[in-house]
């Protein structure tokens, strides 16, 4: 198995199970990794950096499931900014420190941005979240995952 992550870390801390996956790290698309996985697109949840835009030092995490698209109107709507759009892959990893396809609600909780995890999860007992660095995954339970990123629940997406 993989080192330890601070997600991973995390998790113990707070004594909530998790299961870790691991996948090609040359992957980032969530659909394709849930494919790699055998699990179905909208169990995978993919963290996007998105930076309201009178305030782009400091974004919001919106994490949806692999097969739906962020509605940036909606985000903003909820999160109470004007507009909001979302991160250049550039500018997503120089925020959090991590690469794209390894951003992780879970690795980032020390800067305390505001997180918004799409309405669908509710529906899950588990999803699959970002570890923290590509290639793994961590399944974990939805409601413990809600409690520790200190996530809002919120209709953030749309169909593909």
């Amino acid at each position: 198995m993989a080192q330890k992550l601070n997600s991973m870390r995390l998790l113990e801390a707070q004594k909530i199970p998790y299961e870790v996956t691991e996948f090609p790290d040359t992957e980032r698309d969530a659909e394709v990794i849930a494919d790699i996985l055998g699990v179905p697109a909208f169990m995978v949840y993919k963290t996007l950096v998105v930076q309201p835009v009178e305030n782009p030092k400091r974004p919001i995490l919106a994490i949806i499931a692999a097969d739906r698209t962020l509605d940036l109107k909606a985000l903003a709507a909820v999160s109470g900014h004007k507009k909001v759009s979302m991160a250049a892959h550039k500018d997503a990893e120089q925020l959090t420190g991590l690469r794209v396809g390894g951003i992780s609600a879970l690795a980032l909780t020390h800067k305390n941005w505001p997180v918004y995890l799409d309405q669908a999860a509710m529906e899950l007992e588990h999803i699959l979240v970002s570890a923290g660095q590509r290639g793994m995954d961590l399944r974990v339970p939805t409601t413990a995952f809600i409690r520790v990123a200190n996530a809002k629940v919120a209709e953030i997406s749309v169909p593909v």
